[in-house]
């Protein structure tokens, strides 16, 4: 099968030393690009931008109107013919998570990362239950071919 092409930037903000370590191991450049590509449906340029609560919150308040951090945000720019999009996880949300979901970190990031790139090309699961039911079998399917267990189930 071949894969879309990807200009991958890999950026990690402000994080303690421990936990910029812990969140750099679950995500290395090769695995980050792989679970990017198996989601595109077009080539792409994506910059994937690991943050604190603090960044993550702000970023979640002023273009969401939501003061909180949350686990993934997508800023999509450009769809045809090309995808270019900024996907910005919050590293203490997403090892939180996966700790609940009794899931590895590195399995959550993926998940994340599957789903914020569907999101770049589109896809919502917001609009309506048919369109949230056509994500989620979209990102089972994907990260079964990743290796990846279901997230939801």
């Amino acid at each position: 099968m071949s894969l879309p092409a990807l200009t991958l930037s890999l950026q990690f903000a402000r994080l303690a030393p421990a936990e910029a370590a812990r969140h750099r191991a679950a995500l290395p450049r090769h695995r980050v690009a792989r679970w990017i590509r198996h989601a595109l449906e077009r080539e792409a340029e994506i910059t994937v931008r690991i943050v604190d609560a603090d960044e993550g919150r702000a970023l979640n308040r002023d273009y969401r109107g939501k003061d909180y951090a949350t686990n993934v945000l997508t800023f999509d720019y450009a769809q045809h013919p090309m995808v270019c999009a900024d996907l910005v996880l919050c590293a203490p949300v997403v090892a939180r998570e996966a700790e609940e979901q009794g899931k590895t970190l590195e399995a959550h990031y993926a998940h994340l990362l599957v789903h914020g790139t569907l999101h770049a090309q589109g896809w919502d699961h917001e609009t309506s239950p048919e369109d949230a039911e056509a994500m989620e079998a979209r990102e089972v399917a994907i990260l079964a071919a990743l290796g990846v267990a279901n997230p939801y189930g």
